[in-house]
């Protein structure tokens, strides 16, 4: 697979990029050598290697969803400028 000018100049005009001649060519040629550099990776045999997502493995970090006692709804309102049936009264923002 190669990159030829029409691809870079097609791609620029989706990206909305004017592009000189000059780079143009620089970009074909950029890009031509990183679908050579990535072709070396068919050279490897990878008969034996198994499918993945990650290359290292995920597992969940958060910590484990336990029940504690909340802030006192008393103690909360205090800080509020206003409040209304024990909630916080903020000014409308719909029509």
């Amino acid at each position: 697979m190669s990159i030829n000018l029409h691809d870079v100049e097609h791609v620029a005009k989706l990206a909305r990029l004017l592009l000189t001649d000059e780079e143009k060519e620089r970009y074909t040629d950029q890009l031509n050598a990183i679908l050579k550099y990535a072709d070396k990776l068919n050279e490897l045999n990878t008969d034996d290697v198994q499918p993945t997502t990650h290359v290292l493995p995920i597992r969940n970090v958060m910590r484990e969803d336990e029940v504690r006692p909340s802030l006192d709804r008393e103690h909360v309102m205090k800080n509020a400028p206003e409040e209304e049936d024990g909630q916080f009264r903020v000014p409308a923002v719909l029509e």
